[in-house]
């Protein structure tokens, strides 16, 4: 079993707005309404809203007009929302050989509402995947011939991984 770390679970719009402060601050900006507004392609009056919230559950520190930082908890929860997005996210680009851009479109979606054991298994499949390719280097080509012929590759059928 999968030993999980508990964080509490905030909405999935309170989870983007923690992750963009944290993503905007990390580039080592003051963190303003109107970056997040840009950010997350919303109206200024949603971020001043959000930031209400937000301070109400003592997850930003932010007074009007001024600067926005992150509480303690609230860096804790943005980077747990970033961990799920870059863990989805190359999951989906490394394993999957999705495009990059599709990858973090369907990250943002799904990283709101993934079970804990469901991303960590994603993750133990990278490291692994990397680690032991099932035997030979050459995995994820197999797989993307896999993908792009629908079938499987002639090594697979020679070497009997494709009977069932």
């Amino acid at each position: 079993m999968v030993k999980q770390k508990m964080v509490k679970k905030y909405s999935a719009s309170m989870e983007d707005y923690l992750e963009a402060i944290a993503n905007l601050h990390g580039d080592g900006k003051v963190v303003k309404v109107r970056q997040i507004s840009r950010a997350l392609n919303v109206k200024m009056p949603s971020v001043s809203a959000a930031l209400e919230r937000l301070s109400e559950e003592r997850l930003v520190l932010h007074e009007k007009y001024g600067d926005i930082r992150l509480t303690p908890e609230g860096d804790k929860a943005a980077q747990d929302v970033i961990r799920r997005h870059r863990a989805l996210s190359r999951f989906f680009s490394e394993a999957l050989d999705i495009n990059k851009e599709i990858a973090e479109e369907d990250a943002c979606r799904i990283e709101h509402v993934i079970s804990p054991v469901t991303l960590e298994r994603m993750i133990k499949f990278i490291e692994f995947m990397e680690a032991c390719p099932l035997g030979e280097a050459n995995f994820p080509k197999r797989y993307r011939y896999y993908l792009e012929h629908g079938e499987l590759p002639p090594e697979c059928l020679e070497k009997g991984l494709g009977e069932r």
